[in-house]
């Protein structure tokens, strides 16, 4: 044991410490394994166990003091482009078929949907503008 140098045990353990991040998709252990990369670098250059041990340290704790909270931010931020179903809410249609709360059909970004008034006392006519303000299903919401 004593035959490998320090730097192939810090790269080891860095490589331990991406199973779990791979398994677990935890970034933490990732951020553990680059402290852990820089311990090898220190070890490396022949500086000593402590040293290696506070390298180790101050980089995992450094990265995830900083990068955590910029990763939480990032995936608590809704997506700048709506896409799907969600692009579609707020756009105006044209009444295809006569649309009432029972249904109908409307043209809604160049294709053809089927359709139902919000109101349920509200119908509109053909060639009348809607907005829609939901999609259930297959079914755009329209006032």
């Amino acid at each position: 044991m004593n035959s490998i140098d320090a730097w192939v045990w810090w790269l080891v353990g860095a490589a331990a410490l991406g199973i779990p991040l791979v398994v677990t998709a935890m970034p933490e252990f990732g951020m553990f394994a680059i402290g852990a990369v820089a311990a090898a670098v220190t070890a490396g250059l022949g500086a000593d166990v402590v040293i290696q041990v506070l390298v180790f340290v101050a980089v995992s704790v450094a990265l995830i003091a900083v990068v955590r909270p910029i990763a939480a931010r990032h995936a608590a931020q809704r997506p700048q482009l709506a896409t799907g179903i969600d692009a579609l809410k707020g756009k105006q249609a044209v009444v295809l078929e006569r649309v009432d709360s029972s249904g109908g059909r409307i043209k809604l970004a160049g294709e053809i949907w089927s359709a139902r008034s919000l109101d349920t006392g509200r119908a509109y006519e053909a060639g009348e503008a809607v907005d829609v303000v939901e999609i259930e299903g297959a079914t755009a919401i329209v006032i």
